[in-house]
C-alpha cells in the first residue's frame, strides 16, 4: 500500500478515546479536571507514538495480490484476515478520493462483490496505480488473459451528461425535504427550551436536526457537485464530488430497477431525478437532476431498448379504488410493455419505477378485506436487489390476468436476456 496509509490508520486509537469522551461527557470532564499539565503531556507523549505505531503496523501487515482467478487482500495486526475475491464475482470497482487523499495524490479502491454485503477496499494506493489496478481487474473479469490484462488499460469514456452547479443548487432549493428539515431545526429547539429550560435537551435535539438539514442541502450539493455521466465499455461511469471525489461505475446488466422521481416544485421546469436499484451495489443515484428528455436518454443507456412511458400511457386504477385510498389513488398508474413493468406512485412527489421483465424474481398478488369488497388488488413485483415494485389498486380481474402474464413475461425475458458481462468488447471466456 502507499506509504501515506499509516496516517489514515493512526487515528484509530485517538478515535477510541474521543468516542469514550462523547459517550460519557460528564466522566470525561471530571477526569480532565483532575489532570495536571505534566500528566497531560505524559499522556500525549504515550498516545501519539502509540497511534503512530498502530498505523505503521497495520500498514506493514496489509498486502494484496492478483492471481489468475482472484484478488487476495490480507489484513490484520493481531487477528489475520485474508479475503479471496474471485474476479468473475466482482460487481463494481469504484475509485474514491477524499479531500486529503486528493491533496496527497492517493486514492482507494472499493470493491463490491456479488453475494456479499461487506465491501472490501484497498486504501490507499497512488492515484495512477489505483486506476491501473482497476483497469487490470476489470479486464481479467471480462476474460482477458492475465499476461495481457495489464496492457488493456482503462476503457475510454464518452461524456453523456453533466449537471451544472447552478441547476443542482436550484433543484435543492425546490426540494421539500430541504425546507422541512430546516424549518424543524429552527422551530423545535426554541419550543423545547420554553417547556424544559434544559440546555442538554435542546442541544440533543437541535444538533441532529441541524445535521439532517445540512445533509439534505449543503451535504447533497457537496456530494453531487459536478455530476458527470459517461459511457464506456465497462458500464456507465459516474464522477462527482466537490471535496471528496468519487469515480463510480454502474455495471452492465446488473440494474434491477430504475426510478424516475419528480418532486412537486420540479414539475414546472420538467426536471427529474433518476435512481437505481443495483444487485449487490450501493449505487443508488444515476442522475441527481436533469430535464426529462435528457434523463430518458440516460435511462435508454442503462436499459437498452427501453423507453420511458409517457404519462398518457399510464392507466389509473378504477374509480372505486378511491374507497380504499381517497385522493391519493389518483397518483397510481401502470404500463406494461414488451421490455418493462412500469408502476407509478405518489401524487405530490411522483415516482415511476421501471423493472425489466428479465430482472423479475417473483410476482405476488395481495388483497385485503376492504380491497376485496372494492374488487381491487395489488400486484407486487420482486427484483434481485431485494426491492419490490407494486401496481396498486388494480381491478381484481385485471390483477389476476396481470399476475399470470407477468410470470410468463419474466420467464421468457430471462431466457432471451443477454449475459451480464464486463466490457462488451471482451472476448468470450
Amino acid at each position: 500500500m502507499h506509504p501515506v496509509t499509516p496516517l489514515r490508520r493512526a487515528w484509530a486509537p485517538i478515535a477510541v478515546v474521543a468516542g469514550w469522551a462523547v459517550h460519557d461527557p460528564d466522566q470525561a470532564q471530571r477526569q480532565l479536571t483532575r489532570l495536571t499539565t505534566g500528566t497531560l503531556l505524559v499522556g500525549l507523549a504515550v498516545l501519539l507514538p502509540a497511534a503512530a505505531l498502530y498505523g505503521f503496523m497495520t500498514w506493514w501487515f496489509t498486502h494484496f495480490a492478483v492471481t489468475d482467478t482472484e484478488l487476495r487482500i490480507r489484513t490484520g495486526l493481531l487477528f489475520r484476515r485474508t479475503a479471496h475475491i474471485r474476479l468473475e464475482r466482482i460487481q463494481a470497482i469504484d475509485v474514491t478520493q477524499p479531500l486529503l487523499a486528493r491533496v496527497a495524490g492517493v486514492a482507494k479502491l472499493r470493491l463490491e462483490v456479488i453475494g456479499t454485503d461487506k465491501k472490501d477496499e484497498l486504501a490507499f494506493l497512488g492515484a495512477g496505480e489505483a486506476r491501473a489496478l482497476r483497469a487490470e481487474l476489470l479486464a481479467r473479469a471480462a476474460g482477458f488473459a492475465p499476461e495481457t490484462a495489464h496492457e488493456v488499460g482503462e476503457a475510454p469514456s464518452r461524456e453523456l451528461l453533466r449537471v451544472p452547479a447552478g441547476v443542482l443548487a436550484v433543484s435543492l432549493l425546490l426540494t421539500g425535504a430541504t425546507w422541512g428539515t430546516l424549518t424543524a431545526a429552527l422551530v423545535v429547539p426554541p419550543v423545547l427550551w420554553l417547556f424544559t429550560h434544559s440546555v442538554w435537551t435542546v442541544l440533543a435535539t437541535a444538533v441532529p436536526l441541524l445535521g439532517a438539514a445540512g445533509a439534505s442541502s449543503v451535504g447533497r450539493f457537496v456530494g453531487e457537485y459536478d455530476w458527470t455521466v459517461g459511457e464506456s465499455p465497462d458500464g456507465l461511469r459516474l464522477d462527482h464530488g466537490l471535496l471528496d471525489r468519487a469515480h463510480e461505475t454502474v455495471p452492465p446488466g446488473r440494474v434491477q430497477t430504475v426510478r424516475i422521481v419528480q418532486p412537486l416544485l420540479w414539475r414546472r421546469r420538467d426536471w427529474v431525478r433518476v435512481e437505481l436499484d443495483v444487485a449487490g451495489s450501493s449505487n443508488s443515484v444515476l442522475v441527481p437532476v436533469a430535464p426529462r428528455e435528457a434523463a430518458g436518454a440516460i435511462v435508454a443507456r442503462v436499459l437498452p431498448g427501453v423507453t420511458v412511458p409517457p404519462r398518457a400511457e399510464l392507466s389509473r386504477p378504477p374509480r372505486r379504488a378511491a374507497r380504499c385510498v381517497p385522493v391519493w389513488w389518483r397518483g397510481y398508474g401502470l404500463a406494461v410493455s414488451d421490455a418493462v413493468f412500469a408502476a407509478r406512485s405518489g401524487l405530490l412527489r411522483r415516482s415511476l419505477a421501471l423493472v425489466p421483465h428479465a430482472k423479475v424474481q417473483s410476482v405476488r398478488l395481495t388483497q385485503g378485506p376492504w380491497e376485496r369488497l372494492c374488487r381491487v388488488a395489488n400486484v407486487h413485483v420482486d427484483t434481485g436487489a431485494n426491492k419490490t415494485v407494486t401496481a396498486r389498486l388494480r381491478d381484481a380481474d385485471e390483477a389476476a390476468d396481470l399476475l399470470r402474464a407477468q410470470a410468463e413475461r419474466s420467464r421468457t425475458g430471462r431466457r432471451d436476456a443477454r449475459p451480464d458481462r464486463w466490457m462488451a468488447s471482451a472476448p468470450d471466456a
